[in-house]
């Protein structure tokens, strides 16, 4: 079970906390943005003296009202091909419970979000590889790339989209493909789809559930986490047409007996009750943000960073020969006007050894104030490390 990359390095940050130093949290997909107001309004609606388990498939109204509002879009969901998890995590670690044998292979384009190595582990399933580049700004690679890394024992191809780490959105038309390659070869097709709400420039979010054929190989998870901005409510969602793999995944869902119900009341309040407005001014928010951290880091003399399409994560190419190395010694050794900053470094987000060993993930999540001093940290201390 590997180590997070996100998260290893916490030690070193309380230390710094306990020393008076002020520790800026890009490492981690943790928004200072406000939660949903309808999501504490659900919360407290809650007025029972009893606080009882929900189904294990979570509560068969919030499941509903899950399904009706992706049919907005024309998916011809039910309430029975929504399962409510323990956080999207969870979902994912089902996933890979429920499509998988131990032995099994599941392709991945790197750089991707570190934890899918872990619950990978879990399941004894092995992460089979396929490498996008910061100088093609991590888009897909041709698709007969992808095809060549099929073998005997894969059994999905698994994406994020908008991707977490690099903000990459894939386009309708590379969807298509990836669903034709996941067809000829009988594959699932996994799309981590907890950012669809952060899309930006214009341009729009298509989920696999859209795709003509694929109702059968399709399988999504999303997150209440992101969308509403409600980290620790812990409450995600498995999606998917395929009822055998529904049934699959619910014997794991039963054994865990229920997900957390007061936490579904207010993601179901959240879900019912926040209005584009919401979302407009989130949207607003992250581009201004995105666009402050990107200019300041492309400023930095050696440093590459791509404009990310959506989602709150950029990767950035640095001017040093070991992120985990400089990571942790910002963390320890590098001070600016009494602050450090905390980054993920992106070797954990490959699975190819030595690949991101220049490379770092930064999740502009902070506002702008405090995003200007961490820029202002990153560079005096690229200086310092390097001299």
């Amino acid at each position: 079970m590997p180590a997070s990359p996100i998260r290893r390095l916490v030690p070193f940050a309380e230390a710094a906390k306990q020393n008076g130093t002020t520790v800026f949290h890009l490492n981690i997909g943790q928004p200072d943005i406000a939660t949903a107001p309808a999501f504490w309004e659900g919360v407290a609606s809650h007025k029972d003296k009893v606080l009882p388990y929900s189904h294990s498939a979570g509560l068969v109204q919030y499941r509903q009202a899950y399904a009706d509002q992706l049919n907005r879009k024309g998916y011809g969901l039910t309430a029975e091909d929504v399962l409510i998890s323990i956080g999207g995590s969870e979902a994912l670690v089902m996933t890979m419970m429920a499509c998988f044998d131990s032995g099994d292979e599941v392709l991945i384009p790197e750089p991707f979000y570190a934890n899918y190595n872990g619950f990978a582990a879990m399941g004894g399933v092995l992460v089979r590889p396929f490498t996008t580049t910061i100088e093609e700004q991590f888009a897909l690679p041709e698709l007969d790339a992808v095809e060549a890394a099929i073998g005997p024992r894969t059994k999905a191809l698994m994406i994020c989209n908008p991707n977490n780490p690099t903000g990459t959105l894939y386009s309708k038309s590379e969807l298509e493909a990836l669903a034709e390659i996941c067809l000829r070869h009988d594959l699932f097709l996994i799309a981590d789809e907890v950012y669809r709400e952060f899309v930006y420039d214009g341009r729009e979010h298509f989920s696999i559930l859209g795709l003509n054929g694929l109702e059968q190989h399709a399988v999504v998870v999303e997150s209440t986490s992101k969308i509403y901005s409600a980290c620790g409510a812990r409450i995600g969602a498995l999606i998917t047409k395929n009822t055998e793999l529904m049934a699959t995944a619910l014997k794991y869902a039963q054994a865990r007996l229920s997900p957390p119900t007061l936490e579904q009341m207010g993601a179901m309040s959240a879900l019912l009750h926040t209005g584009s407005s919401y979302f407009d001014e989130v949207r607003a928010e992250y581009v201004s943000r995105r666009n402050l951290m990107v200019q300041a880091l492309n400023a930095m003399p050696g440093v590459t960073c791509p404009l990310p399409g959506g989602a709150f994560y950029a990767v950035a190419r640095l001017p040093i020969a070991d992120s985990d190395d400089f990571c942790h010694w910002m963390l320890e050794h590098h001070r600016h006007d009494g602050a450090t900053i905390m980054m993920a470094p992106a070797t954990g987000f490959y699975a190819t050894p030595r690949l991101g060993s220049d490379e770092v993930r930064l999740a502009y999540v902070l506002e702008k104030a405090n995003l200007t001093r961490a820029m202002e940290c990153l560079a005096t201390g690229l200086v310092a490390y390097n001299s």
